[in-house]
């Protein structure tokens, strides 16, 4: 049976499920209270799909539940993907770089861009959804790590950034995203989860103009979800624990 066996899908998204409540649990969190994004890069679409199915499936037995989101790092992944979704409806979010000339193409199959690391590429997203007379649900993507691998803005600079991209026409505000260190020590990932914390509670909490609805926490991934859980994620962001091993380009 291959990684992408709609039931061995199924079988690991409900495993991961498992994973989330734990994790809520040990940290004394209220059930539901972190969302489940599925990272579906290089995964083909009817792996995407046979998620999808097999998610509403498990919430047909549990009301309570939040729908999966689906994350796409490439925006031609994201373009190509999408209109075969349509019928599942999917909250679909771009969590990869965005060039600022690929724009127009997330805007069209995106409904939120995690990965906006600069106020030049929010300003452009800002103009494009204005003309077109909507708004469009971004984060601030910030490098917590420090890596030089890693993309997003520096966390002194994140509060400011924040703050500026919230006041912008065209653009709501939901909160950050990160990727963790890539380190084993989890003394060093998790630190990194907690100053995205305390840098999303000085954005929410400075009562400027367009921050209230800056509350998301989108890190931790299938590796290292539990730690970001415990510092305050909301949404955690898995792709090999569901999906299996990626698929060779």
């Amino acid at each position: 049976m291959s990684a992408q066996h709609p039931g061995d899908i199924a079988s690991r998204l409900a495993g991961v499920r498992s994973r989330v409540a734990a994790a809520e649990r040990a940290a004394g969190r209220a059930p539901g209270s972190v969302r489940l994004l599925l990272a579906t890069k290089t995964i083909p679409l009817e792996g995407v799909r046979a998620a999808l199915l097999a998610d509403a499936a498990a919430r047909a037995d549990d009301s309570a539940a939040s729908p999966v989101l689906i994350g796409e790092n490439r925006v031609q992944e994201l373009v190509a993907k999408a209109p075969h979704l349509l019928d599942l409806a999917p909250e679909v979010h771009l969590i990869g770089p965005l060039q600022s000339n690929k724009v127009n193409q997330a805007l069209s199959a995106a409904s939120c861009v995690e990965s906006v690391d600069s106020l030049a590429l929010a300003q452009k997203l800002a103009t494009r959804c204005t003309a077109a007379g909507r708004v469009l649900d971004v984060m601030v993507q910030v490098n917590v790590s420090g890596e030089a691998t890693k993309h997003g803005v520096h966390p002194d600079d994140a509060v400011r950034t924040a703050l500026d991209v919230a006041g912008l026409d065209g653009l709501r505000l939901r909160g950050l995203m990160t990727v963790g260190a890539h380190s084993p020590d989890p003394d060093r990932v998790r630190s990194g989860y907690r100053l995205l914390r305390a840098i999303r509670d000085e954005v929410r909490d400075s009562g400027a103009p367009g921050t209230a609805s800056a509350v998301e926490l989108s890190m931790g991934m299938s590796g290292d979800l539990e730690l970001a859980v415990a510092e305050g994620a909301t949404i955690v962001r898995v792709g090999t624990a569901v999906f299996g091993s990626r698929p060779t380009p």
